[in-house]
């Protein structure tokens, strides 16, 4: 018979127990006593719920190990012991008794356990069958442990009876508080949302267990945020608890949430967490501008799209609701000016639409309004969501540059136009009240070459022959100046294209060299030839080609026009020999159908070569001749006449360099080459600016007294020099004023070395000499005195004595023999 005995306290769980061994004793008599039976004693300190270990477990086991067993009828037994967590006492803890019918009491059973905890946590006597635990527990660790106990024979170790399988399960006490796993919370609710608006949930767990007791049943409450927020006790869920809360007044709040066990009793435990709050912004302020009234001014020298001024309309609201648009909605500058929004800063930006005047208008008004795009609809009774402003705008005057009628010009011109040909005509005007008239000018850094000029009236005209091929656009800018104004200009860009003209004749498209076998056959292509024009090629234009008259009806070769632009060469003949003629020139003519015609001669030279037998070019050089020793009698003739014509080309160039021009003027004395120029030509006068560069003549530096040196770096710059006039040729004697211009030279690192060329570009004003050119003084009439030069000293001498009274006697002579 199989008891189980367990300790109780109260009497209720007394009867229980009783209620129970009655039971068992009862099924023990009906059965029948078998030995092998097992009681099991059971104690705790604590509730306990018992249950019952099935009848068949014995002889399922049996089974699954392949053996035939006979059903032991056993007494019931319970398959469930309770032990307290965390108990601290000094002895270790009862769990239960393990006993057996045929235990009698002789020391001759063993009572053996296994399974989780055995031997560490839990152990038995294996005399009495009394199971302890040795350590502390907890519930949390682990809530339930699988034991198994059998009954064996002391000295053999053999099974008495099947092993009996039990859970020993720990007991919860009240040892864990509340913890919010996923504190601190952060949240957000509309601002002026209603009362009782969802915030969020927040939720606490409690380790302990839920199913025994209220060690885990939780209550929230509230600790701070309040009169703002509420929390419902079951759920958790904060709530708003009061109406109209304001962003704007306070965005943040800080509400602390607590978790209390025991069904929120006294004795419980409990655990907060904080909850940070933030009222998200919704579209309940209208815009405001700060003014009602802004001044601001523009100058009319501005170009449209230029701005103003800046006004901007306050709004708390944030993102978008605080977005503000701005537009104009009255005012008689509505025309002339507009408003637009910066992206970055939100303010409304006024720029120049059109150019203003001050000798128009002198002032313009506007008024603009500012309103938010998203309009809340539950706010709608708080608006109207805009406000207005007026803008005055005062023009201010400015002296403004000329002013050209269009933006830019196009222009076409022919190349090869002769120059002086019109090209175009621009306009500038002065917008002032003055209305000055306009000076045009071309820089010279957009027209490096000065293909163009322009004239005072606009006009644009070539100053020479303009080539297509070569640049067929020319980029200019025209500046426009007023006159008698503060020299402010304006530029325009004209662009001039060159238009073309069939003025190239068409030549080969590539190289002009063709290479032919000794042993070709007649009627052999041997070339085919193309032609390029550097002319525009129209759409209908092609070339044609044919051979020169004078190889027309040659007898080596021929050309076929395909009539495609291309043209083929065909042999006419066989047996060339490269040791006879290696080389056969064909010239070509190319004649484009462009109006006028062009036409070229291009020469094909063909090289014979040598071959092998599959027509593979070998040699195309003429194969050495071994020549005589000796030469003939006509080499020697050819040889001795080129050296004597080479002779007498040496001794004509001897005797050129020799031949010299003797002066008009001889100075016995020196020599002054400084101020000795030469001409080749003779020229045209000042006027002629094509036989010589005028501005050699016309040094500004040599004007203003200084003439850099050219060929040395100067270490030191020296100003001009006061005072250095030209002096009267009646008050200084010439070679005093040479003599003193030679110290200076010396004298003065910037002037030019003696070997270089002094120019006088000015000759003075006032002198009586007039001009030294004897080319003048011969070839026209004059009736100055020259009695002047003796006073001069002996270096003119021989000049008085040329120009002076000489003269006079020999015109006089020439006068009588006309008479």
């Amino acid at each position: 018979m199989g008891v189980l005995i367990a300790k109780r306290q109260g009497l209720g769980l007394l009867r229980a127990l009783l209620v129970l061994l009655g039971v068992s004793v009862l099924c023990s008599v009906a059965l029948g006593t078998r030995k092998g039976h097992a009681s099991l004693d059971h104690r705790s300190h604590r509730h306990r719920h018992p249950g019952h270990l099935s009848l068949h477990r014995h002889r399922q086991r049996a089974g699954k190990e392949g053996q035939v067993l006979h059903r032991s009828k056993r007494g019931w037994v319970w398959n469930q012991f309770f032990v307290i967590e965390e108990y601290t006492g000094p002895d270790p803890v009862l769990v239960g008794r393990l006993h057996s019918d045929v235990d009698k009491g002789d020391g001759t059973i063993k009572y053996i356990l296994s399974g989780e905890g055995a031997g560490t946590i839990f152990v038995i006597d294996d005399k009495t069958g009394n199971i302890h635990a040795t350590k502390t527990l907890d519930r949390e660790e682990r809530a339930e442990y699988t034991l198994t106990a059998q009954a064996v024979a002391r000295n053999t170790n053999e099974p008495l009876e099947p092993p009996s399988e039990f859970i020993v399960k720990v007991q919860d006490i009240n040892d864990n508080p509340p913890e919010f796993l996923h504190g601190p919370y952060y949240a957000m609710v509309p601002e002026m949302s209603n009362v009782g608006t969802s915030v969020m949930q927040v939720t606490a767990t409690d380790a302990d267990d839920p199913t025994y007791g209220n060690s885990a049943r939780l209550v929230y409450s509230i600790l701070q945020g309040q009169p703002y927020f509420s929390v419902e006790p079951q759920t958790g869920i904060i709530r708003t608890a009061l109406p109209n809360m304001d962003r704007e007044a306070r965005q943040e709040y800080d509400v602390v949430i607590q978790a209390k066990d025991m069904g929120g009793h006294m004795g419980g435990l409990s655990g907060t967490t904080e909850v940070k709050i933030t009222l998200t912004d919704v579209n309940d302020n209208p815009p405001k501008f700060p003014q009602s009234v802004y001044s601001m001014s523009v100058s009319e020298d501005k170009v449209p799209g230029e701005e103003v001024g800046r006004l901007k309309a306050k709004d708390p609201d944030l993102g978008d609701n605080g977005l503000v648009n701005y537009r104009l909605i009255d005012g008689d500058g509505m025309n002339m000016f507009e408003i637009s929004t910066n992206s970055e800063t939100r303010e409304a930006v006024v720029k120049l639409k059109k150019q203003v005047d001050f000798e128009t208008k002198r002032s313009y008004t506007l008024k603009v309004e500012g309103s938010n795009p998203h309009i809340d609809s539950r706010f709608l009774a708080w608006g109207p969501y805009k406000d207005e402003a007026t803008i005055k705008i005062s023009v201010e005057d400015a002296d403004e540059p000329p002013v050209f009628v269009a933006p830019s010009y196009t222009f076409e011109v022919e190349e090869n136009v002769p120059q002086g040909t019109p090209v175009g005509r621009v306009h500038a005007k002065d917008t002032d009240v003055a209305n000055n008239p306009v000076r045009y000018l071309i820089p010279r850094y957009t027209d490096v070459d000065q293909f163009f000029s322009i004239s005072e009236d606009g006009l644009i005209t070539t100053n020479r022959p303009l080539d297509r091929e070569t640049q067929p656009w020319h980029n200019i800018s025209v500046s426009a100046t007023e006159i008698g104004g503060h020299h402010q200009d304006t530029k325009v860009r004209v662009n001039i294209k060159v238009k073309d003209v069939n003025d190239n004749p068409p030549e080969f498209a590539s190289d002009n060299e063709v290479f032919m076998c000794e042993t070709v056959t007649p009627g052999k292509l041997i070339q085919s030839v193309s032609a390029v024009d550097k002319d525009e090629m129209a759409h209908r234009q092609h070339f044609t080609f044919s051979l020169a008259p004078e190889v027309a009806h040659n007898q080596n070769f021929t050309l076929k026009d395909n009539r495609d632009g291309t043209a083929s060469i065909y042999v006419l003949r066989k047996g060339f020999n490269r040791l006879t003629q290696d080389v056969y020139f064909l010239p070509i003519e190319i004649n484009d159908n462009g109006f006028p015609s062009m036409s070229s001669t291009n020469t094909l030279t063909i090289k014979v070569c040598s071959c092998d037998s599959e027509d593979n070019i070998g040699s195309c050089h003429m194969a050495p001749h071994v020549l005589p020793a000796g030469l003939s009698t006509g080499a020697l003739i050819a040889i001795l006449a080129c050296i004597v014509i080479l002779l007498a080309i040496v001794v004509l160039f001897v005797a050129l360099r020799r031949q010299k021009k003797e002066p008009l003027i001889v100075f016995e004395e020196e020599d002054i080459r400084e101020n000795i120029i030469t001409y080749d030509d003779e020229g045209g006068g000042e006027e002629d600016t094509e036989a010589f560069d005028i501005a050699t003549l016309q040094n500004p530096d040599g004007a203003n007294g200084f003439l850099p040196r050219k060929d040395i770096k100067p270490e030191l710059q020296f100003p001009i020099r006061p005072g250095l006039g030209r002096p009267a040729a009646n008050s200084v004697d010439v070679d005093d004023f040479i003599k003193t211009r030679i110290a200076e030279a010396d004298s003065d690192p910037t002037a030019p070395p003696y070997d270089s060329i002094q120019i006088y570009g000015y000759e003075g004003r006032g002198s009586l000499a007039g001009s030294l050119s004897s080319l003048e003084s011969v070839t026209t009439e004059s009736d100055l005195d020259y009695d002047y030069l003796q006073s001069w000293g002996p270096r003119f001498r021989k000049l008085a004595d040329l120009y002076g009274t000489k003269d006079c006697s020999i015109y006089d002579a020439d006068d009588d023999e006309d008479s």
